[in-house]
């Protein structure tokens, strides 16, 4: 079977409705296999032959199903795909891939062109999957196809190519959460490349992109090769730093040694620290801040929100980007529906403002839920914000597009008219969004 026998996307409509970040392999999403005998009798026949032999084409027994008059859905379909990858069947999931687009004339969505990528560069090798990526058009090439590029370089420890992918997607806005960037920090890591991953980690600090416990373990690991030390070694300059605080240096030395024992996983001396700070410093927002960061990096959840309430119980002066980061360590641990509970509870309260908006809707973004994203953004559009603040560039236009892509001109012209009232927007970047949204194809 030719790659490019069929090319897909001629003759369809490529849903472009942004899902969640589908270059990891198991990030699919889940459809539900129809629960009629017939069709469950296909589905164990299927599992059943390529049980016996991976390489038999199980196509013949799709294409008989429909030939025989019986329904076969998109989503049963997908969950095909879904089951013989994770079986690594990956030969035949790229079989019902191409036969779901090019027989049955079924849309793409970023999701299947991002698990089709993934599934050629296995099959087929790197090479073929770049061309087939190179095929894709322009408007289609979203996050999650950069991000199954980014996937497939870093699984054949492919460098160069990878940051070259990474800088692009960087460079066109879709470089964001630490999912991206764990791609690369992995990379580096198992090809040994320590420095180059010091240096991205500290892109991330730059840009406020926090840690998972993942990017977490692989920094420390790799100081400890670098400088030669164990994380008991770590413990201990931690420790021995802690000795050198004196009453001048407190408030940053508390600070900065419960981010340290954060990133070396030691949860225990963050809360001790944390006592000593509270104690002997008093109350202020910068160290609930601290160490609602610090939690963020260690994964608690539980114990950020329990410092946040307690942060709002005695606050005086009261600063948003405390509760803002609580709803990003929701969304980050896959809790939206809590993310947006909160959010609603602050608007409630008269404490929410614009940014808070902003913050749910970009990490809707990221995560690929682009309706909840739009609605989002509408209400941070719509709510008063200080002067100078700027709305988050590569979220706005995220959002624009998605609802150029959904004809839904009405919205995307709504939202930008609030946010060019307002001057929360560059001129010239305003004159582009319009452009866009009016019919132009330029990228902004």
């Amino acid at each position: 079977m030719k790659l490019l026998a069929s090319n897909p996307w001629c003759g369809h409509a490529i849903s472009t409705v942004l899902g969640a970040l589908l270059y990891s392999t198991e990030a699919l999403a889940s459809s539900t296999i129809s629960s009629s005998p017939p069709f469950q009798s296909l589905y164990r026949r299927i599992l059943s032959v390529g049980n016996r032999n991976p390489r038999v084409s199980v196509v013949p027994m799709l294409a008989q199903w429909v030939k025989e008059g019986r329904e076969l859905k998109q989503p049963e379909i997908k969950d095909f795909i879904k089951q013989l990858r994770k079986s690594r069947r990956h030969s035949q999931a790229l079989e019902v891939s191409e036969w779901m687009s090019d027989v049955m004339k079924h849309d793409l969505s970023p999701g299947d062109i991002a698990v089709r990528l993934d599934l050629i560069s296995k099959v087929r090798g790197l090479q073929q999957a770049e061309r087939y990526f190179d095929s894709i058009p322009y408007p289609f090439r979203v996050v999650q196809v950069y991000g199954s590029l980014l996937y497939c370089y870093a699984r054949r420890k492919s460098v160069e190519n990878a940051e070259i992918t990474f800088g692009k997607m960087k460079e066109l806005g879709f470089a964001k959460g630490f999912r991206d960037y764990n791609v690369m920090v992995s990379l580096f890591f198992g090809t040994g490349e320590y420095e180059k991953l010091h240096v991205l980690v500290e892109e991330m600090e730059e840009k406020n992109i926090n840690y998972d416990i993942h990017t977490l373990k692989l920094r420390m690991l790799s100081e400890s090769v670098l400088e030669g030390r164990t994380v008991g070694e770590d413990i201990d300059i931690a420790e021995e730093s802690e000795q050198l605080i004196d009453n001048n240096t407190r408030k940053i030395g508390y600070g900065r040694l419960m981010t340290s024992h954060a990133v070396i996983g030691n949860k225990d001396e963050v809360y001790r620290i944390w006592d000593l700070h509270k104690n002997t410093l008093g109350f202020y927002n910068k160290r609930y801040q601290c160490m609602v960061n610090s939690l963020m990096k260690l994964g608690d959840i539980d114990g950020a929100e329990k410092i946040v309430q307690e942060w709002e119980s005695g606050v005086k002066c009261y600063d948003i980007r405390i509760p803002n980061l609580l709803v990003t360590a929701y969304c980050r641990q896959g809790l939206f529906e809590k993310a947006k509970s909160y959010v609603e509870k602050l608007m409630e309260s008269g404490k929410g403002n614009a940014s808070t908006f902003l913050v749910l809707a970009t990490e809707y973004h990221m995560n690929g839920h682009m309706g909840e994203a739009v609605e989002a953004m509408k209400n941070a559009a719509k709510m008063s914000s200080r002067p100078g603040w700027k709305f988050n560039h590569s979220t706005l236009y995220a959002c624009l597009k998605y609802l150029k892509e959904k004809r839904d001109m009405k919205s995307a012209l709504e939202i930008l008219r609030l946010v060019g009232k307002k001057g929360n927007l560059p001129k010239g970047s305003w004159d582009k969004l319009e452009n866009y949204v009016d019919g132009g194809q330029q990228q902004v």
